[in-house]
């Protein structure tokens, strides 16, 4: 059967993230992460989205747009694997896939307009900025929760396994800005908790300090022992990872 379907994006993503490199891994690893949803028209009517505020958290379809048409493997590395050993894409939530489409459940804070345009409030996120979105479908505790559903090779969820540390000067300039963007430490502690350099990058490379971006900020940071330091909050309008995703690396 030779069908093509064509898809329309009912809303644009506006996320903290800005790049691919500290994403969380999954939705709900980073509860401070949030964005928005701003629904596109013709699809932003009031009518169509009654009911939905009595969901605390519903599913978002995406579109992996930052990987290239054409991209799709059949076996990858997951990072739960340590970024070395292989397993089939079907296995995984990887977005290099025949057709990259994602999916995840995200918490709903809210629903109003704002100047006029239908926007949905967004928190725990794993979405980078202008992913379009497919479909929402509220999450249902007693449907989507399976209590004996098995995990693969990854049953259980990652523990943080490194501690954050603020030099006294970007904890200065992360209370300032925070004025403007209200948790902004805590998104950064929790995002760097889960240690976001790639598996290779975390035993026996003498790579230690990184870049990050959050918002319109470029977070410098460096790895000592086990621990993460937060060097320096930097205003960055340019990607300082281009665009392939990759850390940023800072060489002394």
């Amino acid at each position: 059967m030779d069908s093509t379907y064509i898809f329309k994006p009912i809303g644009i993503i506006h996320s903290c993230f800005k790049e691919k490199f500290g994403i969380p891994r999954q939705s709900g690893l980073v509860a401070a992460a949030q964005a928005t949803l701003e629904i596109l028209p013709p699809f932003d009517q009031d009518e169509a989205f009654k009911g939905l505020e009595a969901f605390s958290h519903m599913w978002l379809i995406f579109v992996f747009h930052g990987i290239p048409d054409g991209k799709w493997q059949p076996t990858v590395r997951p990072p739960r694997l340590g970024g070395n050993r292989r397993t089939g894409v079907f296995a995984t939530r990887s977005g290099f896939r025949p057709n990259p489409i994602g999916m995840s459940a995200v918490g709903l804070t809210k629903i109003c307009r704002v100047e006029g345009k239908l926007i949905l409030y967004l928190s725990g996120i794993d979405l980078l900025d202008q992913t379009p979105v497919l479909d929402i479908k509220p999450y249902l505790p007693y449907a989507d929760v399976i209590p004996r559903a098995r995990g693969g090779f990854a049953a259980d969820p990652p523990h943080p396994s490194l501690t954050v540390e603020f030099t006294n000067q970007s904890r200065q300039t992360c209370t300032e800005l925070e004025k403007t963007y209200p948790g902004l430490s805590d998104l950064i502690e929790q995002v760097l908790q889960a240690d976001p350099r790639p598996a290779y990058m975390r035993s026996g490379s003498k790579r230690t300090e990184f870049g990050m971006r959050i918002y319109d900020f470029n977070i410098r940071w460096s790895v000592r022992q086990q621990a993460i330091v937060v060097q320096t909050i930097e205003t960055e309008s340019k990607d300082p990872n281009g665009t392939d995703g990759e850390p940023s690396i800072v060489k002394k």
